[in-house]
């Protein structure tokens, strides 16, 4: 036995969530796929609270960039604005394709933000 073995609503062998008990009939894991007698939902409601991340920003590591730098959409490059001319560019890679072709890049001026993509 593993730990959701006594756990209502967890499928006994494989741990996934079971589905709602029906009317009638035995229920069946939608994962491993065998069948449960309808005993093995307890009875007892239980209540789970999932935590989540939080943010806090005094944990979180600092380091010294120049303002513009600061703003930046991701990691800095040095990569010419066409629109102004500004020598410093953020950037962000996407899979918008297929699988077998490459990424899109998203670059960010960091002083006017404008916006421009490529195709690599």
């Amino acid at each position: 036995m593993d730990m959701f073995s006594n756990c209502p609503g967890f499928c006994p062998s494989c741990g996934s969530i079971l589905p709602e008990l029906q009317v009638k009939g035995n229920v069946i894991c939608c994962n491993c796929r065998q069948e449960f007698q309808p005993d093995v939902y307890s009875g007892e409601k239980s209540e789970f609270t999932i935590h989540f991340n939080t943010y806090d920003p005094s944990k979180v590591f600092s380091r010294t960039k120049r303002e513009s730098e600061a703003d930046a959409d991701g990691p800095v490059v040095e990569r010419k604005c066409p629109k102004c001319n500004h020598d410093k560019m953020s950037y962000a890679t996407l899979q918008l394709r297929s699988a077998d072709e490459g990424q899109t890049v998203f670059f960010t001026c960091l002083k006017c933000k404008f916006k421009e993509s490529e195709n690599s």
